[in-house]
């Protein structure tokens, strides 16, 4: 008898210690996790609520997760891609959600190299939606090849879609955003944007040249009220490397290694809501190689430099 009160006692002891020490902090922890999801959701909820959301590529990957998350906290989303196929069976997997007090998305195709194709893209999304509130620039192509055996017409391709699509976009877009005072433009860059790597000369310089811009027209819009972020993404799971050009200007066709352990286009299209709501100027959603790549090239080019001609030298 004396036994089994004393095992009793101990595990009384033992479960007073577990609730006191670890129960109770952790079910504090969770009420307090809770709650704090309760409140950004509701500020996502508020700061996004009908608004007007053109997304470009939304037919897949990143512009894909981003078309569902715009949507689910209530924006009207217009679907911009050249493959209306895709872009139909993104706004039914929408539709699908049965969301309340959201609006049906709006389907348009676009193809970003033809830019005499951007001013009545916009007029069309301002005549049937009546505003743009945000602009994400997200549509664009990348590229697996040296530069001696990647044609000029390649290089004209890939700045022609990533950079001159994106910039005439905005232009087009811009001037009603003045007049209203109000507006947010984003820009899907690349981590390549911040760094170049061997084999991707076309695109590293497509999206160098769309940071430089971005920065730019940040400091002319501050005065206007219009918000411009730009955000950096590392290895992202999708298609991009199936469908980027070799230096001949046909498909790659092959998924990299990177690519395929990257982060999934949900996780980064979240990321890029919560930069919007805040209106954040920059995010770099990357790895730790890409990110000590990026520190390297601003802190120790000349180790930056070496590494990179180790890499092309293997890669070649």
């Amino acid at each position: 008898m004396s036994v089994i009160k004393f095992i009793n006692a101990s595990d009384a002891k033992s479960l007073n210690w577990y609730l006191k020490y670890i129960g109770l902090p952790l079910s504090v922890g969770f009420i307090m996790y809770r709650l704090c999801s309760q409140v950004t959701n509701r500020k996502r909820r508020n700061a996004l609520q009908g608004k007007v959301v053109v997304i470009t590529g939304a037919s897949s990957g990143i512009g894909e997760a981003l078309a569902h998350v715009f949507y689910e906290y209530g924006c009207k989303v217009v679907l911009a891609s050249r493959r209306r196929t895709e872009l139909d069976r993104v706004k039914e997997d929408l539709l699908s959600k049965k969301i309340p007090s959201t609006e049906e998305p709006v389907v348009c195709e676009l193809d970003l190299s033809n830019l005499e194709q951007l001013e009545p893209f916009v007029k069309k999304i301002y005549d049937t939606c009546g505003q743009i509130d945000i602009l994400i620039n997200n549509g664009g192509v990348s590229h697996r090849g040296s530069i001696l055996h990647t044609t000029l017409e390649v290089d004209k391709k890939i700045m022609y879609t990533n950079y001159f699509g994106s910039v005439g976009l905005t232009k087009a877009v811009l001037p009603r955003m003045v007049e209203k005072k109000s507006g947010h433009v984003v820009f899907v860059s690349s981590v390549q944007g911040l760094i170049a790597i061997p084999d991707r000369s076309a695109y590293a310089a497509s999206k160098h040249a769309l940071q430089a811009f971005a920065d730019s027209l940040r400091s002319e819009m501050y005065q206007h009220k219009i918000d411009v972020s730009v955000v950096s993404p590392g290895y992202v799971k999708t298609a991009v490397s199936l469908n980027a050009l070799n230096g001949s200007g046909e498909n790659h066709a092959v998924m990299d290694k990177s690519t395929a352990a990257g982060f999934t286009p949900e996780y980064v299209a979240m990321k890029i809501l919560d930069m919007v709501v805040n209106k954040d100027k920059e995010l770099v959603i990357s790895q730790f190689l890409p990110n000590l790549a990026v520190f390297l090239r601003h802190s120790v080019p000349s180790l930056y430099f070496w590494v990179m001609a180790r890499r092309a030298n293997i890669t070649n």
